[in-house]
């Protein structure tokens, strides 16, 4: 046959933590941490010791002491995009915004010339486990726009646009780009993913037993696409001229653009499968990282560690490190310091 590209799948390898990413994107990580019920203050039974990532355990307490997550914290220069399938996380940063968001939200923020924010778990369900599992992605910023003003939306899951297949077998959650004529919900307004152009693409996919799908090609060679299998078993795949591929649970393939992708779930135990695809035109420019900045030269990472010294980029406005409100709270979020709700 003619006209076919020799080597669609460029690459096939097991998961690392975190994912293995190609620019714009920086790192990717996926969460499922088993909290059992908690207490009347919103702890599980088991206290951390400040650095709990023990992959032998059915949960982990990252950098909570007392209840699950991570701290006040920095960034600069890029951008957080956490999607969240089960679970809540309460946000809090240095701009006053705040908010918790889960079950199918979304919240994309842009550290820009930098924030301070902090993103904690509490287990609000006393009478039931509490199951926590999402993604949270790092979109790089280009030279010119890792300085701009700190910004972040919440996009409410009942408004994230979906593809569902005719037979309700695939459903495809639309966090960033475009599919098959449903736009996803805008990006924060200095974001790489702002621009059409740059074909940035954010896609839950989730397959049931004998569902398949098919993700059109892009007209695009330059574009970088990956796609991870993070539940079930094994997904199979199909690109254009060549043969079926089973792939692994825990791998990520890296794809040529130009090729539709075919996905199916093969499963005979009535396992769902679920995959998260990352596509996006590169910034293609020197990038500088360390910790929780990231910038284009060493020299500007040794600024911001300066100019964090200096000013915690604003400073701290709550009263606690690890901030979580109150349980009968529910979903919520203060951007531009006016509170939303779905």
């Amino acid at each position: 046959m003619t006209g076919l590209v020799k080597n669609p799948i460029k690459l096939i390898e097991k998961l690392s933590i975190p994912y293995k990413t190609l620019d714009p994107f920086l790192f990717c990580v996926y969460h499922k941490d088993l909290y059992p019920p908690g207490n009347e203050q919103m702890e599980p039974p088991r206290r951390g010791n400040g650095s709990d990532f023990d992959p032998n355990q059915d949960y982990r307490m990252y950098h909570g002491r007392r209840i699950p997550g991570f701290p006040q914290h920095p960034h600069r220069g890029f951008e957080t995009i956490t999607g969240v399938m089960e679970g809540v996380i309460d946000h809090s940063d240095s701009k006053g915004g705040a908010g918790r968001f889960g079950n199918g939200d979304l919240q994309w923020m842009t550290a820009g010339r930098g924030i301070v924010h902090g993103e904690n778990f509490p287990l609000v369900n006393q009478d039931k486990p509490n199951v926590n599992r999402f993604f949270q992605i790092w979109l790089n910023l280009p030279a010119k726009s890792k300085m701009v003003e700190p910004s972040y939306v919440m996009h409410w899951g009942e408004k994230i646009p979906v593809h569902v297949e005719d037979d309700g077998k695939a459903r495809v959650t639309i966090w960033a780009g475009e599919l098959f004529g449903k736009k996803a919900l805008p990006p924060t307004k200095d974001s790489w993913a702002a621009d059409p152009a740059h074909h940035v693409g954010v896609f839950f996919i989730q397959l049931q037993p004998g569902g398949s799908f098919t993700f059109p090609a892009s007209s695009s060679a330059t574009l970088n696409r990956t796609f991870y299998v993070s539940e079930g078993p094994l997904v199979q795949l199909a690109v254009s001229g060549t043969e079926v591929k089973d792939i692994q649970n825990n791998h990520c393939v890296q794809v040529d653009p130009l090729q539709p992708l075919v996905f199916k779930n093969p499963s005979e135990s009535g396992q769902p499968v679920e995959l998260l695809l990352l596509q996006g035109e590169p910034i293609n420019e020197p990038i500088a990282k360390y910790g929780p900045f990231v910038m284009n030269t060493h020299a500007e990472i040794q600024e911001a560690f300066d100019e964090y010294r200096r000013t915690e980029f604003g400073g701290w406005p709550w009263d606690a490190d690890a901030v979580v409100f109150p349980r009968e709270k529910g979903r919520f979020a203060i951007v531009n310091k006016k509170e939303i709700r779905p």
